[in-house]
């Protein structure tokens, strides 16, 4: 089974990337969703996240902005947080990979922001990394709720710079194009990915 890991800064379009694959049929592994659902009220990060980060959880489950204000901009507080939360997302894509080997999947997807800045990598087949011009990427996470310039400069130097993503990507999708293009671009990524995956 071929493990291709899907990666992009903030505001690349990495989820709707994701989103294409999966509607190919595709299994897609979203980190980002699995922590979601750790953070969600029953979910096994809320206790050990409450215990490091007082005043991170409301209701039974993690309030994502309040969790946010104690940890963005400062280093030492993600490393303490990632702690907690990364082993816990690794069981769930351990889950997810085996119940699809089962399956007798051909090929998946990980979706995976810090993908290169953690040591995944080293265990997938391929990289891709989703890939716009900085204006574009800009405007795109400066459109999300609750985002300011303040917070996405800090989201972004905890991030590896997309030329460095690029170059250590084995396939890039460029979304600063239309939605058309992009779909084009998977399709022709996902026939060449069968044929590794046919010839492995």
């Amino acid at each position: 089974m071929l493990k291709i890991g899907l990666t992009g800064s903030i505001g690349m379009g990495k989820t709707t990337v994701a989103k294409m694959f999966a509607a190919r049929g595709i299994p897609v592994f979203d980190a980002d969703a699995a922590v979601h659902q750790l953070y969600a009220r029953g979910g096994a990060a809320v206790a050990p996240v409450g215990a490091a980060f007082p005043g991170a959880v409301k209701d039974g489950a993690i309030d994502r902005p309040a969790l946010s204000a104690l940890v963005v901009g400062k280093p030492a507080e993600i490393k303490r947080l990632e702690a907690i939360v990364h082993p816990l997302v690794a069981r769930l894509r351990e889950d997810f990979l085996s119940q699809a080997e089962q399956r007798g999947e051909a090929m998946v997807v990980l979706e995976i922001q810090m993908l290169l800045e953690g040591g995944s990598a080293k265990t997938l087949d391929a990289i891709v990394v989703v890939s716009a011009p900085e204006a574009m990427q800009r405007d795109r996470a400066l459109a999300r709720p609750g985002m300011s310039e303040e917070k996405l400069a800090g989201i972004l130097s905890n991030q590896m710079p997309d030329a460095e993503k690029r170059a250590r990507a084995d396939y890039i999708i460029d979304t600063g194009v239309s939605l058309a293009e992009t779909e084009q671009q998977v399709e022709a990524l996902i026939a060449t990915l069968r044929q590794k995956a046919g010839s492995s």
